[in-house]
């Protein structure tokens, strides 16, 4: 071989390197982290309205599950208004798209407009017109949903700040029902009559609600975030007791003790954190109808925990109910093997779970002593590290120094078993961020 020829061979080999690694490039820039088949419906197509691939990482920054249908819409569902609601954001993002859920409708349901903006401040309808977003489903701008079904938005370009309210509005022109919900959000959302989807003003938006529908996602891309924490749990983590749209559950001072850690330069993940906890959930019974509405942490934790977008780790705090709400004696060990069944399905996944100890209850109208006892054996398995890859003890940060059977007064929110809001703010305090990292063991 001539000289010329070994360099043209060379040169030959360079070009064809470079072009696979862009090819691979594209090829990461492109995924989004979300595993597939999670949703219904086929992937967004991109375009002219829609983000284009980026470097960024695909996360929850907030969502919600879905828990009923909600009553007085079994017929009419909510057809000629407007539903506008208010999310709070933990991460930021330069493109978001949502996901909207009909698991508790009987009939299909037709979304013929939707919008996200994000709001001009904290509690308000209104939105920073500037950021006023058409939303498009597969390239369409209406959507039918079918009974049972859910739906993922096409991305749409936006800039999200972190701790923002977002306002995700849907309007469904045709009777429909019921509304699939989530009733305890401690976030008032508003509802407009007529198609008032991307009105900016807010100014129709007469009437408020204490709900969320229909909505159970808001992604965002990003460069700040590379995962999603989800936290799975009751009550206690739906944050029942929290003050009303000032984002004081548990969760939301786990999200900001991280955010702020990690612009810190803290060696921790950057994770979005999202709120999946249910009021009333229990590890082992659903409740009632078909689906069944307030589903079993059982039979909802792979939709609701482990197909959230790019999800790494799990936070479990669940089993006071299975206590509480059962009409004999709970068994500790199903409680405790149920949840290692969770842990076990995770692990599948590669996922590290963290878990909590449950709380005191003593003086709420369910306490006995001998639920008490069962309480303090499913806790001592909890603690025996055969249950969880890590734990977080609520249970000896929040009891009574004087009365350990109950909550401390300051942190108590007066009906001795949900926290106030000084008691989720110890709640996210004393969660160890460094948790959070690595993956889930083998075996427990």
């Amino acid at each position: 071989m001539t000289k010329r020829h070994g360099y043209a061979v060379l040169s030959a080999l360079v070009a064809l390197i470079v072009a696979v690694c862009a090819a691979v490039y594209v090829a990461v820039a492109a995924d989004d982290g979300t595993p597939s088949g999670t949703f219904a419906g086929s992937r967004p197509r991109h375009g002219s309205s829609v983000a284009p691939a980026s470097t960024g990482t695909w996360v929850g920054a907030w969502s919600t599950a879905p828990v009923g249908g909600e009553p007085g819409t079994e017929t009419t569902g909510l057809a000629g208004r407007s539903v506008r609601n208010v999310v709070h954001a933990s991460t930021a993002g330069t493109s978001a798209r949502i996901t909207l859920s009909n698991l508790y409708g009987q009939s299909p349901l037709t979304v013929s407009h939707a919008s996200l903006a994000v709001a001009v401040g904290h509690d308000t309808a209104e939105a920073d017109a500037a950021t006023m977003r058409r939303l498009t489903f597969n390239g369409a701008a209406s959507v039918v949903i079918p009974a049972g079904g859910q739906v993922l938005s096409d991305a749409v370009r936006v800039v999200v700040p972190h701790d923002s309210d977002v306002l995700v509005t849907t309007y469904s022109p045709t009777p429909s029902g019921p509304v699939t919900y989530h009733p305890h959000a401690q976030q008032m959302s508003y509802v407009a009559q007529g198609d008032r989807t991307e009105d900016a003003t807010g100014a129709a938006y007469t009437e408020q609600t204490p709900y969320w529908r229909y909505l159970t996602a808001l992604d965002v891309l990003s460069n700040e975030a590379t995962g999603t924490a989800v936290v799975f749990g009751d009550s206690i983590t739906d944050g029942i007791t929290s003050t009303v749209g000032a984002n004081r559950r548990w969760t939301d001072v786990l999200a900001g003790r991280l955010h702020t850690a990690v612009a810190a330069g803290g060696a921790l993940p950057r994770y979005g954190v999202v709120n999946e906890g249910i009021s009333g959930n229990q590890v082992l019974a659903d409740g009632l109808g078909r689906p069944a509405e307030n589903q079993s942490g059982l039979g909802r934790f792979g939709r609701d925990a482990l197909s959230r977008t790019n999800v790494k780790v799990v936070v479990i705090d669940l089993g006071i109910n299975d206590i509480i709400r059962n009409p004999d004696l709970a068994d500790p060990h199903r409680i405790t093997e149920g949840l290692r069944t969770l842990v076990r399905q995770a692990h599948a996944r590669g996922l590290r779970v963290v878990g909590a100890t449950l709380m005191p209850f003593r003086g709420h109208r369910g306490w006995t002593p001998a639920r008490e006892a069962v309480r303090q054996q499913v806790n001592a398995e909890i603690r025996s590290g055969r249950v969880y890859d890590s734990v977080v003890d609520f249970d000896q940060a929040l009891r009574d120094p004087y009365d350990a059977r109950r909550l401390r007064p300051a942190y108590d929110s007066g009906d001795h078993l949900h926290p106030s809001d000084l008691g989720f703010a110890r709640m996210g305090d004393v969660f160890d961020l460094g948790a959070l990292k690595g993956a889930g063991q083998a075996e427990l």
